[in-house]
């Protein structure tokens, strides 16, 4: 999954295990790493991405706030 909502995955592989953690870009410089899960199945699960957004959202937030 790449450019959902500004949103990406970086994909790690540890032990026979893949993990996934999803994170942005801020302003093309800063790589913001927001939460990560092992993914079992071939599609990414909604709530993961659901939860990916609002953390994403949240840290937006309180960038604007802070200015």
């Amino acid at each position: 999954m790449t450019g959902t909502d500004g949103l990406f995955e970086i994909r790690i592989e540890y032990q026979s295990n893949i993990y996934r953690i999803f994170c942005c870009f801020d302003e093309g410089n800063l790589v913001v790493l927001f939460n990560g899960f092992q993914k079992k199945s071939q599609k990414t699960p909604q709530k993961e991405i659901d939860k990916a957004l609002r953390i994403k959202d949240e840290y937006y937030e309180l960038k604007r706030r802070s200015k």
